[in-house]
């Protein structure tokens, strides 16, 4: 299998498309028309994690940080991320980042996250906006099957734990051709009567063109009549973030003792503890501070996730336990994560984690 054969089945798993817009998702260095000969998952694609593969003759790194992140203007060594990716290119080996693309999907990072947990009722936290549409078109009844399956082989109409989903309704259009066009039915000049349907499907902005193209290839007419309408629906099923509830609720010191030992964690930094009961808990791995007021509002009784600064400490306001418990730490089941779907679609080539530490932060205890 070529790396370009791969990343089109993966992201049929988990799309690059639903990264965040600041992000630098997908493949990053390589040759997408190699064959690939093993890959190698790893959280960073450092130098050493560069040279384990190719040790191990892997020529593809899964990662999930980018190691690029903003633009290179030269690559010549100077620093971690040049060597890193130097290294690769005289290597031929092609690095492919997932990121946020994971920390959106509804069975990526936080999921994860509170199935560890043992949360149950579980949601998404900060739901992706503006992300939905609506494909209304006009179509023959008899041709009306045949345009449905198309648009739901094409992404159309997969909502949450559901797919193929749709909406008709049967009516009667006209149209008249005019000079210069070749109608499927009827003559130049003369209004014609036919028996439509109003087909309605919803998809996430990102498959647009896809299954725009599905629609024109499949539709017998000449001119197609179709609207697509913006959505504001939140997208419940894609976003940052997650809460759920514990099954049992804990007083805060025994919820900090349960989080140490199920992260298996050195130090946990919080804000100030106000003996209150928790039971609802928010998570987003990584650097989530920007997720607290969301937590907040769902009425999380504690939050977890990594990088929190001095002032957002104070943004608990004595109404919830604010988690710091590391970044790296937040996100460590990833690899595993990977490694297991890679494993379960993908059997015709090696796949291994790496061996190497790739957490800069450490504690002297």
């Amino acid at each position: 299998m070529r790396i370009k054969e791969f990343i089109n089945e993966f992201e049929r798993i988990i799309p690059a498309r639903q990264a965040e817009d600041f992000d630098n998702v997908g493949l990053l260095c390589g040759n997408p028309g190699r064959e690939i000969s093993g890959i190698l998952i790893a959280h960073d694609a450092l130098e050493s994690v560069v040279d384990e593969a190719f040790e191990k003759n892997y020529n593809l790194i899964l990662c999930f940080h980018p190691i690029i992140f903003s633009g290179l203007k030269s690559i010549t060594g100077k620093n971690y991320v040049e060597r890193a990716v130097l290294k690769a290119l005289e290597n031929k080996i092609a690095i492919y980042a997932i990121h946020t693309a994971f920390d959106n999907d509804y069975l990526g990072v936080n999921y994860k996250i509170c199935e560890v947990l043992g949360l149950k009722n579980q949601k998404i936290l900060m739901p992706k906006q503006n992300q939905l549409k609506k494909l209304e078109v006009y179509v023959p009844v008899d041709s009306a099957e045949k345009l449905k399956n198309a648009l739901f082989e094409a992404g159309a109409g997969n909502i949450g734990f559901y797919d193929e989903c749709s909406f008709s309704i049967n009516g009667n259009g006209t149209f008249r051709p005019l000079e210069g066009s070749n109608p499927l039915t009827g003559k130049q000049n003369e209004r014609e009567n036919a028996n439509e349907v109003l087909l309605s499907v919803i998809f996430e902005d990102y498959k647009k063109h896809q299954i725009l193209f599905a629609m024109k290839q499949n539709h017998p007419y000449e001119e197609v009549a179709y609207q697509l309408i913006s959505l504001e629906n939140e997208n419940q099923y894609t976003g940052l973030g997650r809460f759920g509830d514990l099954e049992t609720e804990m007083d805060e010191v025994d919820f900090l003792k349960f989080v140490k030992e199920k992260f298996s964690l050195n130090v946990i930094r919080h804000n100030d503890l106000t003996d209150k009961k928790i039971k609802r808990v928010g998570v987003l791995g990584g650097s989530g501070a920007s997720g607290i007021k969301s937590a907040i509002s769902a009425k999380c009784d504690a939050y977890l996730t990594g990088d929190v600064k001095y002032h957002d400490f104070f943004s608990g306001e004595d109404k919830m336990l604010i988690c710091d418990i590391g970044h790296f730490e937040s996100e460590q089941f990833v690899t595993q994560q990977l490694f297991e779907i890679l494993s379960e679609k993908f059997t015709t080539f090696a796949i291994a984690k790496t061996t190497i530490k790739t957490n800069p932060v450490n504690y002297f205890i």
